[in-house]
């Protein structure tokens, strides 16, 4: 891949590891009803493998209520806070593309990572979200970057790869949390990697 002068990260399930976050949200969501937790995990990730948001879907199956979603449990991935330095050693710009919860700069702050990023573009925050593509026009213009200099990072091909590419964003498909066992027939992304540690093998 040629190199670009930006790299755009989605957080959750790219750099944000939120698997105690959907633990706890599964947890609330089930307590107090007839459904156990590990049927309500199996058919979520069912519906996960099919490309679909497993929890809503899952929600919708078996009648229940959505819960907030806590942002408490989230934390970084352990090899997070390297591949940004390595990254941004290598003269690369780095910014965010994120549909979050209001108080984003604040989390990336509390896990200093805040200063990594020279755009930030959180979907509370600004009242647009993934997969529009003024989102990412957004922070396109904000970079001063056009799409074809530009790469998106991210684990949904949803939301992440195919509005990129449609605005001519370079992709790269980043295999963990729920939507990695989705897979498939065609990966449109432009690289697919299984960590984000193997960023640094290509950038």
């Amino acid at each position: 891949m040629e190199k670009p002068a930006w790299l755009f990260f989605d957080l959750g399930s790219t750099l944000i590891d939120e698997t105690e976050a959907y633990a706890v949200r599964v947890r609330e969501t089930v307590s107090g009803t007839d459904v156990s937790y590990a049927q309500f995990e199996a058919e979520m990730q069912r519906f996960y493998a099919q490309g679909s948001d497993g929890y809503q879907e899952a929600v919708s199956f078996f009648h229940l209520q959505k819960t907030p979603w806590r942002s408490e449990p989230e934390h970084p991935y352990a090899d997070c806070r390297a591949v940004l330095e390595a990254l941004k050693t290598r003269g690369y710009r780095l910014g965010v593309i994120a549909n979050q919860q209001p108080g984003t700069v604040l989390r990336l702050a509390g896990w200093d990572l805040v200063s990594f990023f020279d755009v930030i573009a959180a979907s509370a925050e600004l009242g647009m979200a993934k997969p529009d593509p003024a989102f990412f026009y957004w922070a396109l213009n904000r970079a001063q970057c056009d799409p074809q200099n530009a790469v998106m990072i991210g684990d949904r091909i949803d939301n992440d790869i195919l509005p990129a590419e449609n605005i001519g964003m370079r992709t790269v498909h980043i295999l963990s949390g729920p939507f990695a066992a989705y897979r498939p027939s065609f990966d449109p992304s432009d690289l697919t990697v299984s960590s984000i540690s193997e960023l640094t093998d290509h950038f």
